[in-house]
């Protein structure tokens, strides 16, 4: 994954990489702060097979330490800090983390060395600028993010680099993401949805807007953030966007998106009933992605128009990503025929290990 940005960096050094609030980084930047990063996080014992947990509120600071814990060979382990106590105290006991870094200080564990990039500044500016020279194959673990815990405990998936690469190759031919694009991070980063939001448009050039805590949980806020930014590519869950959607009808701002990009959860098409008609079936492109994080974010994909409106309840998914079979089977796991209900099995090179 990491390569890929650094090939960003040489081709485009001064292009902005990321914004939030009114600080940016270019792409320039971005490496130098992670290679250093990378460099300070060798000296405490990352490498290959080891994970490192992130308790790092939304910042630019938060996705360089992201791929800087990458660049060290590391995987990382999204904590968000607005999650209750207990479940990122178990979170940590069950990963068997021994680094984290935080900008909280507010683990206090004797098994954990925590470090902060406020307090260990000197000693990340003190490390060399280049790119640590660490053998990373494809197959090794970039991130571990743990599922909700809605049906039992919450289980850690363990997502290769291999697995984000091929998403983002195998969809390329639908969605021709290029550097002109601008994505927003939304979502909280120990979501998997963050994972498609955030790589997605550092593998591709682009500017990536990360929208603080608060202008996420304010739907008057984030619409002008999304329409000052220019936002082309816009990632939703089906209820963030319905609050999204009525402050479009109630303002109709400028928008500059490409694409409106569904996840996380099922989508109602009917809901978008009102949105086609005022903005037309591709001015923004609507399409909807079913996925989990078992199985590296997303699994199918539909672009939809105003006929899919009419569809009635349930959530139209659409077709396979290349790369993956998907096969409807019945609790003997037989393939159901067409019209009948069954479960919807996954395999193929999305899934985790």
């Amino acid at each position: 994954i990491h390569h890929r940005v650094s090939q960003m960096a040489q081709s485009m050094p001064s292009h902005i990489a990321i914004q939030c609030d009114d600080e940016q980084c270019t792409y320039e930047q971005l490496e130098i702060r992670s290679n250093q990063i990378a460099h300070f996080l060798i000296e405490k014992g990352a490498g290959p097979n080891v994970l490192i947990g992130v308790c790092v509120e939304r910042s630019i600071d938060m996705v360089t330490a992201l791929l800087g814990i990458l660049k060290s060979g590391s995987a990382y382990l999204p904590l968000d800090p607005a999650y209750p106590e207990d479940r990122l105290s178990f979170m940590i006991e069950d990963s068997g983390i021994r680094l984290l870094i935080s900008d909280t200080g507010r683990f206090q564990n004797a098994d954990l060395e925590s470090l902060c990039l406020d307090r260990d500044e000197e000693a990340i500016r003190c490390q060399s600028s280049m790119a640590p020279v660490v053998h990373i194959h494809s197959n090794q673990a970039a991130y571990v993010i743990y599922t909700s815990g809605s049906t039992g405990k919450p289980k850690g998936v363990v997502v290769e680099h291999q697995q984000v690469l091929r998403l983002m190759e195998s969809t390329d031919e639908w969605f021709g993401f290029n550097q002109d694009d601008v994505w927003t991070l939304f979502h909280s980063f120990a979501f998997d949805f963050s994972v498609w939001e955030l790589w997605g448009a550092l593998f591709y050039g682009g500017k990536l807007v990360v929208v603080p805590y608060l202008v996420s949980r304010s739907p008057d806020l984030f619409y002008d953030l999304v329409a000052e930014r220019k936002v082309t590519v816009l990632n939703q869950t089906p209820s963030a966007f319905r609050s999204f959607m009525a402050e479009d009808e109630e303002r109709s701002a400028s928008l500059q998106l490409r694409y409106v990009i569904f996840g996380g959860e099922a989508l109602e098409v009917p809901m978008l009933r009102g949105w086609f008609e005022r903005h037309g079936p591709d001015a923004p492109q609507m399409v909807n992605m079913y996925g989990i994080t078992e199985t590296t974010v997303h699994v199918t994909w539909r672009p939809l128009k105003l006929s899919d409106a009419d569809f009635g309840k349930g959530s139209v998914v659409g077709v396979p990503i290349p790369d993956l079979d998907l096969l409807v089977l019945d609790r003997w796991l037989q393939p159901v025929p067409f019209g009948v209900a069954g479960e919807l099995y996954v395999g193929g090179a999305g899934v985790a290990r």
